[in-house]
């Protein structure tokens, strides 16, 4: 019986060990993640806090697999978002040191491929702008998310975006911009940036789980599902593969792993004694290169002020204290990196839920406790936020519903608005019918489709068969062109700029090669102007008028064509009771006019 005693005294003495963290400052540090991890509908998270050479936390807290109640570990990888950007750019500072590349000299030397809206802003922008968002550029996301496209295609996009701010002027944060970095240091060395990330980072950090890809992620043997919370319930939400933007966000990492990045970062750029980064771009990684925001003091907040960012990293006050860090937020996962250069302190905390405040919460509460502060209610703060914002939305759904005209219709009806709808930068939207409305998709995000007046209608969020809120909704915009016809689709994709116009594509019919040389000939405008109809190739029909360029006729009816680059231009062939073609009537928006057939 005393055996039994003592192996079971033991047991739980090793339980209650292990639930303990060994510093004293974090005492009771587990209850506090998990009671906050229940209150906000989380399933779990991975914490890391390291000091100086040590690593004082590595765990992991709730479910990596929250149906099946499989615990999250130190070694259990969750998607680290945007906190990859100071990988990214770290990969610089070694050619750099090499002296291969000037962080401000224009990056256009270096990638003849990049190029601007403007030639003022490809002759100038920097290694440097792109690093610390100042190019003048906003985001554009959705250009890329859920995009298929590789990164040469993203880079090529870049020439179409509109920019919002004079170069140097104002920080915008832009993921493109990151992706770019990826791909000049595959410029400059020969190598993938997956490649790059494992040689010159991953390895000598002795980083051995973390990985560059979700193809990867869910290949380990220890990888979180991402989640959301809805309705106060805690749902699984479909992995994101973020590899084509990938070097803004897309490595995948646990605990055991980032503790060690931190600890680098922490040591002025070495790890075991060793140089892992140059101490010249550490040094300007961690000081202000762009004024983020005036953040001032508040009430709420009196203690953390002022707003900068280095090189990918964010610089701020806490608390009296020099704080470094990045956010990461990706479908299901939500992060953030940070450390105290004169405490020699890091913090890295990664959870499970989509659009999360909880990394914040919990890397203040575990800061205040390590600094030896006085206690902040984090969790309250950032609840009473949460109350604000949802309230402030109700509003806004409620003005925007007094704006509506109500009564209206559509000046077409439903099938009128089905088609495929391209931009140059932003991809296609295709529009199709669903029973009596119609629904949208759009890269990987699909949309109900609901009137609101006139030529606009809602564009409602869909996922996994639920359809968001209308407060979520953007409203598009269905212009119609003088001859009456559907002819674009403006949704407003980036604020700041005009509404990203998507061109419907005209659905063309077939005709043979011997009906299209039928057409060929010569027709005669009163004037007298002649103009010419043609085949060019096997099947292709062209239009010309003296003195313009040749314009290629779409058949889109029978015996009808549109000019291919002229929007509301088409022309109808006319024929006799022996079905002989004897004129051409130009449909334009100042008129039609008639043109007889020569013979």
């Amino acid at each position: 019986m005393r055996n039994l005693l003592f192996l079971l005294f033991s047991f739980f003495l090793i339980q209650s060990l292990n639930a303990q963290t060994t510093d004293k400052r974090l005492a009771g540090i587990d209850t506090f993640i998990n009671r906050i991890l229940s209150e906000w509908k989380a399933a779990g998270v991975t914490v890391a806090v390291v000091e100086k050479n040590k690593v004082i936390m590595a765990r992991g807290f709730g479910y990596k697999d929250y149906e099946n109640k499989v615990p999250v570990t130190e070694n259990t990888l969750f998607a680290i978002g945007s906190c990859t950007k100071a990988f990214t750019s770290s990969l610089l500072s070694f050619p750099m040191k090499e002296g291969k590349l000037d962080f401000d000299e224009p990056v256009n030397h270096y990638l003849p491929e990049l190029r601007f809206i403007s030639d003022e802003l490809t002759n100038n922008v920097t290694t440097r702008d792109m690093m610390s968002h100042r190019t003048g550029l906003p985001r554009h996301d959705l250009a890329w998310y859920g995009s298929a496209a590789k990164r040469d295609s993203l880079i090529y996009i870049i020439r179409y975006f509109e920019k919002t701010a004079p170069l140097r002027r104002v920080f915008q944060y832009n993921n493109f911009m990151f992706l770019t970095q990826g791909v000049l240091a595959e410029k400059l060395s020969g190598k993938s940036w997956e490649t790059l990330i494992k040689e010159q980072l991953f390895t000598p950090l002795n980083m051995t789980s973390s990985n560059t890809s979700m193809n990867d992620h869910i290949k380990a043997g220890d990888y979180s599902f991402g989640y959301t919370e809805s309705d106060g319930k805690i749902k699984k939400m479909p992995f994101m593969n973020i590899d084509g933007i990938g070097p803004a966000g897309s490595i995948n990492s646990n605990a055991k792993d980032m503790a060690n990045w931190v600890m680098m970062w922490i040591n002025g750029g070495k790890f075991n004694g060793k140089e892992i980064l140059p101490a010249a771009y550490y040094n300007q990684a961690i000081s202000s290169q762009m004024v983020n925001t005036a953040l001032l003091p508040t009430k709420e907040q009196p203690d953390v002020f002022f707003s900068n960012y280095g090189l990918a990293w964010f610089l701020a006050s806490y608390r009296g204290h020099y704080r470094v860090e990045h956010g990461g937020n990706i479908d299901g996962f939500s992060s953030s990196t940070s450390f105290f250069p004169t405490d020699s302190i890091g913090v890295f905390v990664s959870v499970n839920q989509n659009g999360s405040p909880l990394p914040g919460i919990i890397r203040n509460t575990i800061m205040d406790r390590m600094l030896g502060l006085k206690f902040k209610d984090w969790h309250r703060i950032q609840k009473d936020a949460a109350d604000k914002a949802a309230a402030a939305a109700k509003e806004r759904l409620k003005a925007d519903s007094s704006q509506q005209k109500k009564g209206t219709r559509p000046t077409h009806a439903l099938t009128d608005y089905v088609g495929t709808y391209s931009n140059e930068a932003y991809g296609t939207v295709t529009i199709e019918v669903q029973k009596d409305s119609i629904s949208g998709k759009f890269n990987a995000l699909n949309f109900k489709i609901k009137h609101y007046h006139f030529n606009y209608f809602n564009f409602i969020p869909v996922a996994d068969g639920a359809v968001a809120d209308e407060e979520d909704a953007m409203k598009g915009l269905f212009n119609i062109n003088v001859k009456g016809e559907i002819e674009s689709l403006s949704l407003p994709l980036q604020a700041g700029v005009k509404e990203i116009e998507f061109k419907k594509k005209v659905e063309t019919i077939e005709v043979s090669k011997a009906d299209l040389e039928k057409y060929a000939g010569e027709y005669e405008l009163p004037g007298p102007t002649v103009v010419k109809v043609f085949l060019k190739g096997e099947k292709t029909l062209m239009l010309f008028v003296p003195g313009q360029p040749e314009y290629e006729l779409l058949p889109v009816k029978k015996d009808v064509f549109n000019l291919k680059i002229l929007s509301g231009f088409s022309v109808r062939f006319e024929k006799n009771e022996k079905n002989e073609i004897t004129a051409v009537y130009f449909i334009q928006p100042n008129g039609t006019f008639k043109a007889t057939r020569k013979k």
